[in-house]
């Protein structure tokens, strides 16, 4: 069903969020939450009516742009006009689009402004000026008449066009008949409606634009494709001479650029993997056979992904990028053991030899089984990837798909395609493996370390202890974060300041803040809104501002700068030109996906829930106190949920009741003559414009001004309103939240400097040392970090049994238990490498760090097997030859299968680590997360690989004279 619901109310206005469980169909739950509105029919006050949002959510904000006149010919509002009644839908009608929010600008209203004096002096109360006005804008139909055989329809035209149409509508009569009209009592002009957003470009003052909204489950890339191109060619060449749509953020651009990174590294890691084959094969044709083994895995994972609706994106390309150096691994094998085969068969006399074609067979069924199980347990090692939920599952499972793909076609193809690519192009001489100075260095320089190995293995044993002990403290200093930062190539910062600011002292406020954030050299453009845009996916108050920062590419940067210090300059400026406000910076996706999930537009906030505003407001202002005392601690920002500004009308029954009134009365007038209120609205064309009626700004400046508003009585008396109600300025909530149907307040906090969970740590405890909650109220901590909570206790129980399945995966291959315990002593010792890299690098834990790892398990079981092959072939082939009968032989057949057999474990080892350095030397887009998951593969692979070197030739031995060799010995027992 569904997660959360919350719910913020602002004066006038009111937004409900449903959260459903991930995977819920949304027009499912679209249908459900129409069901229960339905229900509420009745129950809302009188002119309440809710309607449901569109089909998207905030993440859903792609692209925003803004309407500018470069000639000076046209205002605010006719800007304004283009946006809500042209642009906006000419974008609404491109497939994919759920809302074209506008933002900024001025609405165009026609305000009737009364004089109350002319109203005293004609006896015309309020009441009946806005009935009148209202009346008087309407048109009706009269069916039908028939005239000489002809059918004529009746229409009775009465929507007002002009505002001399207003100002002769006629409000009453004089004694003598004479008609009092609008024009008497007042006057009609054309001007802006009340707004509760404002907006700003590269700080040259008020702009008109808008939000485009993309509907959820649509591909953004594809979405605002087809936008642009209606931009181009639709709304650009229908806009006046002079207005320019100017497009002030667009995600495209990042998902190209995130897209072109990683398709750079697959063809990078494609040509180093294929110069490996060659370099050690030194065999081209040989070599074609992983070369074509390759692409044909690539291209089929590619299909699979189209086949269930993946689009490419940083997250399907980089299961495949993760996973090109181990889709070839299988075939490096099988064709090396090809050699090797060729080799001695090459070594016979040619009376002896077999047929290339049987030598070829053989070969691949030596090492084939355990080939396909090696690339079948890397499959299943991403298993736990699969069962992440919420938004790093939504994140990481089309890595998760693409990566299983990859390796399952690798798979298939290693048993199928790659015996056939054998075949048809191992032919010929082939090189013996001497022949290459290459092979020859790797035997020289490993003979004597697997010689020490073998001499002192108990001790090798227990280094390999000690090393897997010695991650403790590094594992213990590593910090901890939900994700990485994805640099998303803009900023998005977002001040908050007290409530109560006016829409004017906004704006000022914003272009300033535009032209501090235009003064760096690295900024293209900066587009703040503060306020509300006209869309349910923003519930932003107006003291609030949103700004865009748009950035030059990094080569246009200054000499030295990165994202951090370009962040803790502009923030030292903003902090200098901009008092009062409380500065947070964030990544618009990112912010987008926090406000979302948690409600919390920072990575970490507090929310505090109680029965009564008031309290809940003294209790967020301890926590932001406590909070600012935490180092690192770069802003810390309590909702004022109580120090709004209102001016109370106070109705005095008794009073009123003098007069005949009822407390009707005497509100129709304050909403009227005082608040002004939107009667009807005119209709020209396609355009809709409101009708306001309300006292001149002159008379509702002032209190003692509004003491003196007239109200009428029954008996066409005047009175004031100060005699009907008590009038006085008070303080009260601007902002009400809900959650859990419960009171709430949030802080919001921002840091730097720091990895999230130290600083988590830090603040709670300083949080529960210096706040103390009274009954009835209680504290949650709330932000991202939840994410890595939830996935921590859901890979404890998944990592568990996906061993356990690599584990039967092992042993259905081996069957030998001894066999499955020395593969898996390989994952445990590739954490040294794999922690210890994270260290040096300074990478944090997270969910991306633990995704890598996952796949590094799989990783160490397959390079795990290949060593235990060639031990297993050289041991088998002495016992069949029947000289095994000593613990020299055994060390002797070992040195065989590690020390001649270097050359394919090099291989594979090089072709993963080879396959994942582009990511770690690539930048650009997305390669943050990307660096992430290879960092603990790379390390990884390397201390397995040096355990695979160095201690599986000590275990082997050890394992095979205590099991079998020592009872078959024909001389006395040697000591081992």
């Amino acid at each position: 069903m569904f997660e959360a619901v919350r719910a913020s109310s602002f004066y006038g206005e009111s937004l409900v969020y449903v959260i459903f469980e991930d995977g819920t169909d949304l027009y499912w739950a679209r249908s459900r939450v129409l069901e229960y509105l339905s229900g509420m029919s009745g129950k809302l006050p009188q002119g309440v009516s809710p309607k449901l949002g569109p089909d998207a959510t905030g993440v859903g904000w792609a692209l925003e742009y803004a309407l500018v006149d470069t000639t000076g010919k046209h205002s605010l509002a006719d800007l304004r006009t283009l946006q809500d009644w042209q642009v906006q839908y000419q974008l609404r009608a491109v497939p994919g689009v759920a809302e074209v929010a506008p933002i900024g600008g001025l609405v165009k209203q026609y305000q009737v402004t009364i004089d109350p004096d002319k109203l005293l002096a004609y006896k015309v109360p309020i009441n009946k000026v806005v009935d009148q006005v209202r009346r008087s804008n309407q048109e009706v139909g009269g069916r039908v008449l028939e005239f000489t055989g002809r059918e004529y329809m009746v229409r009775g035209r009465g929507y007002i066009l002009t505002p001399a149409d207003i100002e002769n509508i006629a409000v009453g009569a004089q004694p003598d008949g004479t008609p009092i009209l609008i024009r008497d009592i007042g006057f009609v002009q054309i001007g802006p409606d009340i707004r509760r957003g404002v907006a700003d470009l590269n700080g040259m003052g008020d702009v008109a634009g808008g939000i485009v909204v993309v509907r959820f489950g649509e591909s953004v890339y594809g979405v605002l494709d087809r936008v642009k191109e209606a931009i181009k060619t639709t709304v650009q060449p229908s806009l006046p001479e002079g207005v320019e749509l100017v497009v002030t953020y667009d995600r495209s651009e990042l998902i190209a650029h995130s897209v072109k990174t990683l398709r750079d590294r697959l063809i990078e890691e494609s040509v180093i993997v294929s110069l490996v084959c060659l370099v050690f094969l030194f065999h081209a044709r040989s070599a074609l056979v992983a070369i074509i083994t390759l692409p044909l895995a690539v291209l089929m994972a590619l299909v699979a992904m189209q086949w269930i609706g993946l689009t490419s994106n940083i997250m399907s390309l980089g299961g495949i990028a993760i996973a090109i150096g181990a889709m070839v691994d299988a075939a490096i094998v099988m064709i090396e053991n090809a050699h090797k085969h060729i080799e001695r068969e090459d070594a016979k006399p040619l009376a002896e030899r077999l047929p290339r074609l049987e030598v070829l067979i053989a070969a691949g069924r030596e090492v084939g089984p355990s080939l396909f199980f090696s690339l079948l347990i890397i499959t299943v090692s991403f298993l736990p990837v699969f069962a992440l939920q919420d938004q790093e599952g939504r994140m990481f499972k089309p890595l998760a798909y693409t990566k299983s793909f990859s390796m399952f076609f690798a798979a298939m193809l290693s048993i199928t395609v790659t015996p056939f690519l054998m075949t048809l192009l191992i032919r010929g001489r082939v090189p013996p493996e001497e022949s290459n100075p290459i092979n020859r260095l790797l035997i020289w320089l490993y003979r004597p370390v697997a010689q020490m190995a073998l001499k002192f293995r108990y001790g090798m044993v227990i280094l390999a202890v000690l090393a897997i002990a010695s991650i403790a403290p590094i594992y213990a200093s590593l910090g901890s974060e939900f994700m990485p930062p994805l640099w998303e190539e803009s900023l998005l910062f977002m001040p908050a300041t007290l409530p109560g600011s006016s829409i004017q002292t906004m704006k000022q406020t914003i272009q300033e803040q535009d032209k501090i954030l235009m003064s760096f050299p690295e900024v293209a453009s900066v587009f703040a809104k503060a306020g509300r845009a006209n869309s349910a996916t923003d519930p932003a108050p107006l003291e609030m501002v949103e700004t865009i920062i748009n950035l030059k590419p990094a080569d246009q940067w200054r000499a030295g700068m990165t994202p951090e210090k370009l962040i803790a300059e502009m923030n030292a400026a903003m902090k200098q030109g901009m008092p009062g406000f409380s500065n947070s910076w964030t990544m618009p996706i990112k912010a987008r996906i926090d406000m979302l999930s948690t409600g919390i537009r920072t990575p970490i906030g507090v929310k505090v829930y109680g029965p009564r505003l008031s309290e809940i407001g003294r209790i967020l202002s301890d926590v932001e106190a406590a909070i600012n005392t935490v180092p690192g601690t770069r802003s810390a920002f309590a909702e004022r949920v109580s120090q709004g500004y209102y001016l109370d009308f106070d109705i005095n029954r008794a009073a009123i009741a003098r007069y005949g009134l009822s407390v009707m009365d005497v509100q129709d007038v304050i909403v009227a003559a005082v608040g002004g209120s939107n009667l009807t609205q005119t209709i020209e064309g396609r355009q809709r414009f409101p009708v306001n009626v309300r006292y001149g700004r002159e008379l509702r400046d002032d209190i003692n001004k509004l003491r003196r508003v007239l109200v009428a009585t029954p008996t066409e008396a005047q009175i004031p309103l100060e005699e009907l109600a008590d009038i006085r300025f008070v303080d009260g909530p601007t902002l009400i939240k809900s959650e859990a149907a419960q009171l709430v307040g949030y802080v919001y906090v921002d840091f730097s400097g720091r990895d999230m969970g130290s600083y988590l740590d830090d603040a709670r405890k300083a949080v529960a040392e210096m706040v103390k909650l009274p009954s009835g109220y209680r504290l949650e901590w709330s932000g991202s970090f939840e994410g890595m909570q939830r996935a921590g206790q859901m890979l404890k129980y998944v990592i568990p049994i996906t061993l356990f399945l690599i584990a039967v995966l092992l042993y259905l291959n081996a069957r030998s238990l001894p066999k499955v315990l020395i593969v898996m002593a390989a994952v445990p010792f590739s954490l040294v490498g794999a922690f210890l890299l994270l260290w040096v690098l300074g990478y944090n834990l997270s969910v991306a760090v633990w995704v890598g790892i996952i796949a590094l398990a799989g990783v160490d079981a397959e390079t795990g097997m290949v060593m235990l092959l060639y031990l297993d072939v050289a041991y088998e082939r002495w016992k069949r030859e029947n000289r095994m009968n000593s613990l020299a032989d055994l060390e002797a057949s070992v040195m065989e299968g590690a020390v001649q057999r270097v050359r394919p474990k090099m291989m594979t080892v090089l072709a993963i680590l080879m396959g994942l350095l582009p990511i770690m030397w690539g930048g650009g887009a997305g390669s943050d997360v990307m660096k992430r998951i290879a960092a603990p593969m790379v390390g990884g692979v390397v201390t397995s690989f040096i355990l695979e070197l160095m201690i599986y030739p000590a275990i082997y031995v050890l394992w095979k004279w205590w099991a079998e060799v020592r009872r078959a010995a024909v001389r006395a027992p040697e000591r081992v």
